[in-house]
């Protein structure tokens, strides 16, 4: 064989490789990227606060829909407060169970928790291609942690359910069904949780309602006394009127 020859070999192969390197990374980036059930916080979600939360369920079907959703709240960190916001086409149905340890909440002992909230479409469900937001407030969160660890459930109208429940193990990665984990943020500087605030309001409320009718009182004191000072005032007109004219009566009876 000739250098020539050799060369063109060399090239060849060069070539062939580079094709096949370039075909295989363009497999790989049409390979779809699943996306699974998650929890996100609105805002923050401060330890021993109250927070809205969303639960994000995407379709990954193309011949299906979800049909329904249950999402179960950890146990070790059981939560008294979850109030649900109405999602068109959903029904939602709160279940709570009866606590072993009780647990106090403003001064009240609490000793039941939600322990699972289910939606259900009453019509089309989450189609294929689209996704939906599931909200809700819950609280109040534990102070000694820092995510709260959710399992969800998602069915299909095919009858196919996917179990979001395998937990997230540090320095691993992800595994293939991850159970939603909502992080909690340090609590607030100022120590006010959301009852707090509320409590707050109220006394703000009782206290501008006070400072109205000190306002209105004062005003109505004010107004009196002016009345008071332009009778007054009038009855001395009314009296140097008279006199004046009794005056002038006297003058024109001596002239």
């Amino acid at each position: 064989m000739s250098a020539l020859s050799a060369l063109s070999a060399v090239k060849a192969s060069r070539v062939s490789v580079v094709g096949g390197v370039a075909a295989s990374a363009v497999l790989l980036l049409s390979v779809p990227a699943f996306a699974h059930v998650s929890v996100t916080a609105e805002g923050e979600a401060a330890k021993g606060g109250y927070a809205t939360v969303n639960f994000k369920v995407p379709n990954e079907m193309d011949d299906a829909s979800t049909n329904k959703l249950e999402v179960s709240f950890p146990e070790d960190h059981p939560l008294a407060s979850v109030m649900t916001q109405p999602v068109p086409g959903w029904t939602a149905k709160v279940t709570k169970t009866k606590l072993d340890k009780p647990l106090e909440m403003h001064g009240e002992k609490i000793d039941e928790a939600v322990s699972k909230v289910t939606w259900t479409a009453d019509g089309k469900g989450v189609q294929p291609g689209t996704f939906q937001k599931f909200p809700l407030s819950i609280g109040a969160l534990p102070e000694d942690a820092d995510e709260l660890v959710f399992k969800a459930v998602q069915t299909y109208d095919n009858k196919e359910v996917v179990r979001w429940i395998e937990p997230q193990q540090k320095g691993q990665e992800e595994p293939e069904h991850p159970a939603p984990a909502l992080a909690l943020t340090a609590a607030s500087e100022d120590g006010h949780d959301a009852a707090a605030s509320h409590d707050d309001a109220k006394e703000d409320a009782k206290s501008d309602d006070k400072g109205d009718k000190s306002e209105s009182a004062a005003s109505s004191d004010s107004s009196d006394s002016t009345a008071r000072v332009l009778g007054v005032v009038g009855i001395v007109v009314g009296a140097a009127g008279v006199a004046f004219g009794v005056l002038a009566g006297r003058r024109r009876a001596n002239s």
